[in-house]
């Protein structure tokens, strides 16, 4: 904080502002304003220095008193200022923001000469106005009939903060390629506030769309529907750069979204082998600031054994390629993620993201069932042996118990540890909400489908899964709108279309169906994903031709990739030919195919249903009896 000498405890008045420095009050109008013991500071500094351009280097060591500092930070406490002496960001009549360098006071001002004897430091002022709160407090419990609490303080008590958003945190480091861990640092600290039950906690896939945007915090916590946000930046600093040892410096804060109000913030400085610790210490602080309640249980889970640095650097880098979702992504986060496993061979979440890798290859047809599942199942089996806390390894074992094993009652119990480890873990919500729908438990299954996207609003594959949802519950309609306000989102995420397509096929909508599906077709990795749904679509429409061009298509991919054979079953069914369909889905059986685990309940297989051959092969599906 800026501590200022008696001399200049000062009383400025710009238009019909009064600032009382030695008083530390901002009236405006006669009435008085509410600032924080920052934004004050940074007020009285501006106005001391009015006559030129206030750095925001300069802001930042001055105010701050060189913690490390974002500039969204800055930002957020030049906005309280404005708010509270009445000025405009766009046509400012006190304070002017410079492009990329800071800000400058620029009305007139006049001084009226100390007014005080001397300023408290700044933790005894916040001290002093908390046990003022306090007082305070009681006394409008006392009072609080007819609301009377409430015309006292201008507005009803701001809510408990139940949920939040970590932002993208912020690669200050002069090496832009450390982006991958600052992205992993911004997971890790979702992951570990996603173990506090009691708080739900946005998932990454919401959050790193809003990396490097300007939008206003409530505007953000508008569209991820949370009561607060955590923002921050790191810098990394290696020996190669002039630091006597590998280390990681991070700077968060907390703000309450409405009304906006700073909450709490915090700077840390630990070596990269402590890296787990800081972690779990800053989501422990965090949930201190919102008075969270963190169980025994979720307090175990919370504490970090140090990590081998470059162990931890591997893992990063092969969880950074594994989020962008694509086979040579996948393929290269399996690389990292042994690299991770060679340096320290018991580390457990370097195996769930082996196991979480295999499995994306093999539900993505980009590697066959037997050449997927079995190394998914081992390395995630391998995660649980070593640490049966890791949320993601239960879950990894749930999905191949499901799309592969076809042990139902396993995946289930698998799949509800993981949601008990991290509740936020929107990912398990969501496959979670797909087995559901297998078992033909469609309420539970739209309520958790629900449950994951309020977790991860803007995810396109979870947003995709809700209209699912209501596609095999056979709610054609409430599907339909789903994926329409979906493609709100992205317009060109091959899902909603081919989901679309299919709600518009049950409603005999053949020409809109058709459309869709074209559309999906013609897209990035549209085929083959979308063809097999498209010559389906041909079949029931009577277009022979095109079904069997489709069909043609498929059998010419397959000798260069793997095509399940369920894919080309389903253009049989469009096609009428349901005995050359039935043998198709027996050989999709013997592959061990993922979407076999539809069977029981994709409307597709319909006609189907009454042949004996179909309902031998539930059976051995070992699907439950309803």
């Amino acid at each position: 904080m800026v501590n200022a000498k008696e001399a200049n405890a000062r009383c400025y008045c710009f238009g019909d502002v009064v600032v009382d420095h030695g008083n530390f009050s901002v009236q405006k109008g006669g009435q008085a304003k509410t600032l924080s013991p920052r934004a004050f500071d940074v007020l009285i500094y501006l106005l001391e220095h009015r006559e030129r351009v206030m750095e925001k280097q300069e802001l930042f060591e001055q105010v701050w008193e060189e913690a490390f500092v974002t500039d969204s930070a800055l930002a957020q406490v030049i906005k309280e200022i404005r708010q509270a002496i009445g000025d405009d960001a766009h046509t400012p009549r006190y304070i002017e923001t410079v492009h990329k360098r800071g800000y400058r006071f620029v009305a007139p001002v006049k001084e009226l000469g100390p007014v005080s004897t001397r300023r408290p430091a700044g933790v005894w002022r916040m001290a002093v106005a908390a046990l003022a709160l306090l007082v305070l407090g009681g006394v409008l419990v006392a009072l609080n009939v007819g609301g009377l609490r409430e015309r006292l303080l201008g507005g009803a008590t701001p809510g408990r903060i139940v949920s939040l958003a970590v932002l993208p945190l912020e690669n200050l480091s002069d090496d832009a390629e450390q982006e991958y861990f600052v992205d992993g640092m911004t997971e890790a600290l979702i992951t570990e506030l996603g173990k506090i039950s009691a708080l739900r906690v946005i998932s990454r896939q919401s959050v790193m769309q809003f990396k490097g945007t300007d939008k206003p915090l409530p505007e953000i916590a508008r569209e991820l529907n949370v009561d607060a946000l955590v923002e921050g930046a790191v810098v990394r600093t290696s020996p190669a750069v002039g630091g006597t040892s590998d280390r990681v410096r991070i700077t968060v804060q907390l703000v309450r979204a409405t009304p906006e109000q700073h909450l709490w913030a915090e700077s840390y400085e630990r070596d990269l082998s402590d890296l787990l610790a800081l972690q779990a210490e800053v989501a422990q602080a965090i949930a201190r600031e919102i008075h969270m309640v963190v169980t025994p249980e979720e307090q175990t889970r919370l504490a970090a054994r140090p990590i081998n640095p470059e162990a931890y650097e591997a893992y990063l880098k092969g969880r950074y390629f594994w989020n962008k979702r694509t086979e040579q992504g996948f393929k290269k986060g399996i690389e990292y993620f042994q690299q991770a496993i060679e340096k320290v061979p018991a580390y457990a979440r370097a195996y769930a993201g082996l196991a979480d890798s295999y499995n994306f290859l093999g539900t993505y047809d980009y590697l066959p069932p037997e050449d997927s599942y079995p190394r998914g199942r081992a390395a995630a089996t391998k995660a649980i042996e070593i640490d049966e806390t890791v949320a993601e390894a239960h879950a990894s074992l749930a999905v191949v118990l499901e799309e592969y094993d076809r042990d139902w009652a396993g995946a289930e119990k698998e799949f509800k540890r993981a949601i008990e480890l991290n509740p936020s873990y929107a990912s398990a919500h969501q496959w979670y909400a797909e087995y559901l729908l297998q078992m033909g438990r469609h309420k539970e299954a739209i309520a958790e489908a629900r449950l994951a996207r309020e977790l991860d609003p803007l995810s396109l594959q979870i947003n995709s899964v809700v209209g699912w949802a209501f596609y095999i519950a056979e709610q054609y309609d409430a599907s339909i709108e789903e994926y329409l306000k979906a493609l709100e989102m992205d317009p060109n995420y091959i899902n909603f279309y081919v989901g679309l397509g299919l709600s518009y096929m049950e409603k005999a909508m053949f020409e809109e169906a058709i459309a869709e599906l074209q559309k999906a077709v013609t897209l990035p990795g549209g085929s083959p994903f979308a063809l097999a749904p498209l010559g389906y679509a041909h079949g029931i429409a009577d277009r022979k031709h095109e079904a069997l061009k489709v069909l043609n298509q498929l059998r010419v991919l397959s000798e260069e990739r793997y095509i399940s054979s369920v894919d080309m079953a389903l253009v049989q069914v469009g096609l009428g030919e349901n005995e050359k369909a039935l043998n198709l889905l027996e050989k999709a059986y013997e592959e061990g195919a993922y979407r076999l685990i539809w069977l029981k309940v994709d409307p597709r297989f319909g006609p189907l249903r009454d042949d004996p051959r179909f309902q031998s092969l539930l059976r051995r599906m070992n699907f439950p009896e309803d």
